[in-house]
């Protein structure tokens, strides 16, 4: 499986495109399907025409909830960057680029969605949305033209998504594994089943984990695994993954907490980085939040520099 995330404004046709390429409704709270507004994370999946079975994280758009745009994008490998042609470029499609430039994502393509609306923009939007990722990993992505509405372009973007997925490289099915939880709730029966994108190392039924969050590390067991709704004994990478563990409860996860290999991943609570995009480290707040994985945790910045600071 290949994990793909939507970017974009709000209401510019993310879930609309990934319902339409799926037949699966990426909406899953009520009050989505009411107000037509995505707030958390939707996931849907496809088999594409070479056979590659694709996985879509599909994120809010609206400014208010990008934090859980990022929980949705920051493991994803690739990423579909969308753009009204009735729109065009828009102030959370600014946010959403920095966001995907902040995370190293290379590998994506440009869509431009609601082509029936405005097809004497498409042109021009297409080049403006070029203009506005340049600088970035997607600077030199494809670009295709859809309307989930009518169907047109859906068999273009298929094989461009293709194109785009075999050029991706292979994860390493032997490394440690860190398993960002996006999820977590129970199943009568099952217990306690945590689901996140497992884009390195294999998972297996059996496995002794580390649980690691807020409250500490707990030593977990994986009771039984299933992707696609389909069980299985082991699953490597890339893949969503749900997992059925033992050993803790719901209440004790959370978004952000992560499903760790045993004494393999070093544990710290100060960072030194550098400067990439965005303001100076002088001239931004003391209190900001980290985003990594699917968490997102306060610290405190100290600037050493415009250009280093420590958290």
């Amino acid at each position: 499986m290949y994990v793909v995330a939507t970017a974009g404004h709000v209401d510019h046709g993310k879930s609309t495109l990934v319902r339409a390429l799926t037949g699966i409704e990426p909406d899953r709270w009520d009050e989505e399907k009411q107000r037509g507004l995505t707030i958390d994370l939707g996931f849907a999946w496809t088999e594409l025409p070479s056979g590659r079975h694709v996985a879509f994280v599909d994120v809010p758009g609206h400014e208010r909830f990008l934090g859980n745009m990022l929980a949705g994008v920051g493991p994803a490998p690739v990423v579909c960057f969308v753009v009204a042609a009735d729109e065009g470029w828009q102030a959370q499609s600014g946010d959403h680029r920095d966001a995907v430039a902040a995370l190293g994502i290379c590998d994506g393509l440009i869509v431009v969605t609601k082509a029936d609306r405005a097809p004497e923009r498409v042109a021009d939007v297409v080049a403006q949305a070029r203009a506005e990722l340049a600088g970035t990993g997607l600077a030199e992505a494809p670009a295709v033209v859809v309307s989930a509405q009518d169907g047109t372009g859906l068999d273009e973007f298929r094989a461009a998504l293709d194109a785009v997925l075999a050029r991706v490289p292979a994860p390493d099915p032997e490394a440690r594994v860190r398993l960002w939880i996006d999820r977590a709730f129970t199943i009568s029966g099952a217990g306690t089943v945590v689901t996140g994108t497992l884009t390195a190392g294999t998972l297996r039924v059996g496995d002794r984990m580390v649980l690691r969050g807020a409250a500490g590390e707990q030593e977990v067991t994986v009771r039984s695994l299933q992707s696609q709704n389909t069980s299985v004994q082991e699953i490597g990478p890339t893949n969503r993954v749900a997992v059925n563990l033992r050993g803790t409860s719901k209440e004790a996860i959370h978004r952000g907490d992560t499903l760790l290999t045993p004494r393999s991943w070093p544990v710290t609570d100060v960072l030194e980085v550098r400067r990439e995009r965005g303001a100076p480290f002088t001239e931004v707040p003391e209190q900001v939040v980290v985003h990594a994985g699917t968490a997102g945790v306060g610290a405190r910045l100290r600037p050493l520099d415009a250009e280093h600071a420590r958290l």
